[in-house]
């Protein structure tokens, strides 16, 4: 039989479409209700540029005041502020050994549609932790940290249960959020903080909103486990965790449009099949602009969101839907 090769088998018109939903999908699969995606961040994202302007109202202030038969209320002007989104832009190339499973499926376009989206998907929860370590940074350095709840000590012999994280920690970081931390809907672990709380028996199992699919939960909190989420050696020994709590939507994903999203290849000397994905999008943390004060490439890589000084709030911390969580 002769073998079943990626250009045969991809259709550009039906594969780029069900990628792109199907990655949006996955990608609010993975981290519960924090990302939101809506036909506005979508055409902005599809608006081009290397930075988004994503304009939003300021919270209304003032008193209200007793109405008067005599007198007219006052009017106060309604501010606008101004959010500001990279617009980022990757790509990836698989050789036919990456896709022969999928090739030799009943349906190998499905099959490598939901691998590329799967793929998609990671890529985006790994670039929004990323920049969540930016942000926190920048708050740290110009906002009096007050996103950030802090306790854990450099040294591994002044570890103590108030160091390490615990419900009172959670209620704590809670507690960064205001009147506003009713919003909650998620916490993201690194690998090695989700297995001690695994250990504890303080990770419980709940359906899925919308499915019978049962998802991991601490607390009611939709449990995301990402290996980027900040964890570095302390100064002597030991090691310092942070941990992210979300509220719903705090991310913004915008689905925009590369010119090319696929295209399949061939080397012929090799002999090998190659599938070439693209995807434009925006994964933006709510309320907090980037900069791009510290930009190489066309457009960020992970590394660079990472820094504080491409990052500056906007939003009032009570209309910041993240806080953090620093412990051993």
């Amino acid at each position: 039989m002769a073998e079943t090769k990626i250009a045969n088998v991809i259709v550009p018109d039906v594969f780029n479409p069900y990628v792109v939903e199907r990655t949006s999908d996955l990608a609010r699969f993975y981290m519960g209700g924090i990302i939101s995606n809506n036909p506005e961040l979508d055409a902005l994202a599809l608006k081009g540029g290397k930075l988004i302007d994503m304009p939003f109202w300021s919270d209304l202030t003032g008193d209200d005041e007793v109405l008067s038969d005599s007198g007219a209320l006052t009017v106060n002007a309604i501010a606008a502020g101004q959010d500001i989104a990279a617009l980022h832009m990757r790509g990836k190339a698989w050789g036919v050994n990456d896709l022969a499973k999928a090739l030799a499926g009943d349906d190998p376009m499905k099959h490598i549609a939901n691998m590329v989206a799967d793929f998609w998907a990671r890529k985006y929860r790994d670039l929004a932790i990323s920049s969540l370590a930016g942000v926190f940074a920048d708050n740290v350095a110009n906002d009096g940290g007050d996103m950030v709840h802090s306790v854990a000590v450099e040294i591994i012999g002044s570890q103590t249960a108030d160091t390490r994280f615990s419900g009172d920690r959670f209620i704590d970081g809670q507690a960064t959020f205001g009147d506003s931390m009713g919003q909650l809907v998620g916490i993201a672990f690194h690998p090695d903080m989700y297995y001690a709380m695994k250990k504890l028996d303080n990770i419980s199992f709940q359906k899925e909103s919308q499915g019978d699919l049962e998802v991991e939960t601490y607390r009611g909190l939709r449990v995301i486990v990402d290996r980027t989420c900040p964890k570095r050696a302390g100064t002597t020994s030991g090691f310092v965790y942070t941990t992210y709590l979300f509220g719903e939507g705090a991310i913004g994903l915008g689905q925009g449009a590369a010119p090319v999203p696929s295209e399949t290849d061939r080397d012929s000397l090799a002999g090998g099949d190659i599938l070439i994905t693209r995807s434009h999008f925006l994964m933006h943390p709510r309320g907090v602009k980037f900069t791009s004060t510290t930009v190489t490439g066309t457009t960020p890589t992970n590394a660079e969101c990472a820094l504080a000084v491409n990052w500056d709030r906007v939003y009032e911390r009570n209309n910041i839907r993240v806080a953090a969580i620093i412990t051993n």
